[in-house]
């Protein structure tokens, strides 16, 4: 049995590590976390750019990775205590947005501004506790390679959004997004799809 299981299959040993790790009622890692830690255990690609004013609340226990020349802007707040989070090679995080685990963004991902991607849901179910103190599921975000995710749009937790496909504006994408496809509304729909026996992007009724 590894180390990390260990401490997962030990509440004790589980409670005091995070208490180590994480500032008591937040979600962010301690300093010395951040500082000591966090830099030799999370993989930066050469030539990234993660901006000053981004709130990395990273903790060791899950991965965080950024690929070469991705840039995260400033204001953008990345959580990973939930689950991994990877950034691919040249992708683009907009201003304010937020990415909690576990999320997978592919190669050449642009995100805009006040972008929010969820990898995690709260339970809900027990009406006798506050939903603050049920357990958290998870299921993994999926954005392949060359995607364009406008502002203000909100992704939930497991959906797979397909190669070169748009998400428009101020969308809430609950069902994965096909494959050089256009999507737009609450709750997210097809609107568009590439035909390439044509070459052209065609309206969906």
């Amino acid at each position: 049995m590894s180390v990390v299981d260990s401490i997962k299959n030990n509440p004790k040993l589980k409670k005091l590590v995070l208490y180590l790790l994480v500032v008591p009622q937040e979600a962010r890692p301690r300093l010395w976390v951040r500082w000591l830690v966090n830099p030799f255990k999370h993989r930066y690609g050469r030539g990234s750019l993660v901006r000053w004013k981004t709130r990395l609340d990273v903790l060791p226990f899950n991965p965080f990775e950024v690929g070469a020349k991705a840039i995260i802007e400033d204001y953008v707040t990345i959580n990973n205590g939930m689950g991994g989070v990877f950034i691919g090679d040249r992708s683009l995080i907009g201003i304010s947005s937020v990415l909690i685990g576990p999320i997978r963004l592919g190669n050449d991902v642009i995100i805009a501004q006040h972008v929010v991607f969820s990898g995690l849901n709260h339970g809900y179910q027990d009406i006798t506790m506050p939903i603050n103190d049920q357990p958290c599921s998870t299921a993994a975000i999926v954005v392949d390679d060359e995607a364009w995710i406008g502002a203000n749009a909100v992704i939930t937790a497991g959906v797979h959004i397909g190669k070169h496909a748009v998400v428009a504006a101020g969308s809430v994408v609950t069902k994965d997004v096909p494959a050089y496809a256009v999507v737009g509304g609450n709750p997210a729909r097809v609107i568009k799809q590439y035909n390439a026996s044509s070459g052209t992007w065609d309206r969906v009724r």
